[in-house]
Parts: structure tokens; sequence; C-alpha cells
């Protein structure tokens, strides 16, 4: 079974498109997936698109038509924890949708009829992620824990720190996480997730986000992809 590589947005993804051999691209439900070889391995590559309502479908299509073994989601974030600074690289160890509240019917943050907030990624796969960014990136910041998602693109430094203190162990802020790990729980699908910090989630997120995605969170993701692989 191929391995499943997800990005949001086609700029995260470009550089691991380049290391693709034989790519193979195919139209499904309006996205296109690249099927072919990378360091050995079967791959499919896709651009979920922005969101939890995106990244769920990407992830279905995923577990439903094309039976991955596993779902790696690499990108970018908004740091959160006071330590967790640009350019560094997260690796989540559970997920929680920081805009889901269906109270007073459930407690604040928890999935309805899931009796949980939080989704665990799967602990090997993070691991194997952990240890290839410490090889691919040795002078990088590795962090590892909570991370939060949200249909809202973070950057005010007020929303920020409600964030912080409502939930102070998440590390970072992104839109996509916590609906891919849902479903994954759902199927039984290892998942695991890494993102490059881009900005600090504050008044100056938008800055220069894209040029950031291009030059440097699009060159880590495919170096953390090839030494996983490796």
């Amino acid at each position: 079974m191929p391995l499943a590589i997800v990005s949001a947005m086609r700029e995260e993804l470009a550089a691991v498109l380049e290391d693709i051999e034989h790519g193979v691209a195919e139209q499904v439900a309006g996205r296109e997936f690249w099927r072919g070889r990378l360091r050995g391995h079967d791959v499919i590559a896709v651009q979920a698109r922005i969101g939890k309502v995106a990244a769920a479908a990407t992830a279905t299509v995923l577990a439903e038509r094309y039976r991955v073994d596993a779902i790696l989601f690499t990108g970018v974030a908004g740091g959160l924890a006071t330590g967790v600074q640009r350019g560094d690289v997260v690796v989540a160890e559970e997920f929680l949708q920081h805009d889901m509240d269906a109270s007073p019917l459930f407690p604040r943050f928890e999935a309805p009829l899931y009796g949980r907030a939080r989704f665990p990624t799967d602990l090997d796969w993070s691991e194997r992620l952990a240890s290839a960014v410490k090889r691919a990136l040795p002078h990088a910041v590795l962090h590892q824990g909570l991370v939060v998602s949200g249909d809202r693109f973070v950057s005010s430094a007020v929303e920020s720190r409600v964030l912080r203190d409502t939930l102070p162990d998440a590390l970072a802020v992104e839109m996509e996480g916590a609906a891919i790990a849902q479903v994954c729980l759902d199927y039984g699908l290892p998942y695991a997730a890494v993102r490059t910090v881009s900005d600090r989630a504050d008044d100056e997120a938008h800055g220069d986000f894209q040029k950031f995605i291009e030059e440097t969170a699009s060159r880590h993701s495919a170096a953390i992809i090839r030494a996983l692989l490796s």
C-alpha cells in the first residue's frame, strides 16, 4: 500500500513533487493525486486545500479509494507556545479543534459523540518523523506535542494570546490537522504530521508568508520526507 504525503497548499508540496519519480497525476474529487516512487517507496502526494472540510474530504479519498498505508501531513503552522519560533519544526503528538464548541451539549473542544477533544497521531510514525527532522535539519529546533486546528487563519496577537491562555500546552496552530486526525481515527489509519513554523500567529503573520513557504517550508518538507524514506 502506498504512503500518502499531503499538504494544504501546492507551494508547500512543490519540492516533494519534484522528488517523485515516474509521477502520474489522477483527478479525483477535484484534486490532483500524484502517484509514483520516492526513495524506493510507493507514494501518493496530494494538495488537500485549506481548511478542515477540505482536509477531511482528502483524507477520506485516500482511505477509501487509495487504501494508503499511512497519511503524512506536511506544511506550515503558526507558533503559539513562547519557545516556538519562526523556522522551528513541530511534530504533532495530538490534535485538537480550537474552534469546536458544542456546549452545553458537550464540553468545549470535545468532538461530539467521540468522547474526546484530543486526537492522537500514530506514535511510531511520529517518532520516525522526529528522527527524520533531526537528520535532515540538524540545526532546526524541534518541538513535539499538541497542535491545534481551526477554520481561521490566526493572525493577530490578541487571538494568539487567547489561544495560549485557553490551551497553554498548544505548540502551534494551523487549519487542517485535527480534521485528518479524526478521519484517520475513524478508519484506523496511521497518521503523523510535521509543520515548519512560518510565523508567530500574530499581527505580522501575513508578512512574507508566501515567500517563506516557497523558499523554506517546501524545502524543509522535501528534506524531511527524503530522510524519512531513506
